[in-house]
């Protein structure tokens, strides 16, 4: 998504829920990750959204989204599972002869939510 496309909110929907939004652009990807409130405003939980841009016949403009959500009782094994998988692609999938060209480590989860 660009940003101009996401300036003016296309690809997403608008919502009184929402408390915070984080955009990162990856390539042709865009993923959204939001923190939103609960009915009530009780409590807080966090959708994360894939948005592809695609052309479609006529020429104009759609998004393909794909959605999920955590909820803060899930924040831990999520990010923990997030963090095996990383590891486990860095350690594994790239040639010895090739540069390592993913970003350090970060350490998910340690936080208090």
């Amino acid at each position: 998504m660009y940003s101009d496309d996401y300036d003016r909110g296309y690809g997403r929907e608008s919502s009184e829920d929402e408390i915070y939004s984080k955009p990162v652009r990856a390539g042709k990807r865009t993923y959204f990750f939001d923190v939103k409130s609960t009915k009530g405003n009780n409590d807080y939980y966090i959708t994360i959204t894939e948005s592809r841009r695609k052309t479609d016949r006529d020429g104009r403009f759609s998004y393909d989204k794909t959605k999920i959500f955590l909820y803060k009782e899930d924040f831990d094994k999520f990010a923990e599972g997030l963090q095996d998988a990383i590891d486990y692609l860095r350690n594994n999938q790239l040639v010895k002869d090739e540069p390592n060209d993913y970003p350090k480590k970060k350490d998910f989860g340690k936080e208090e939510f």
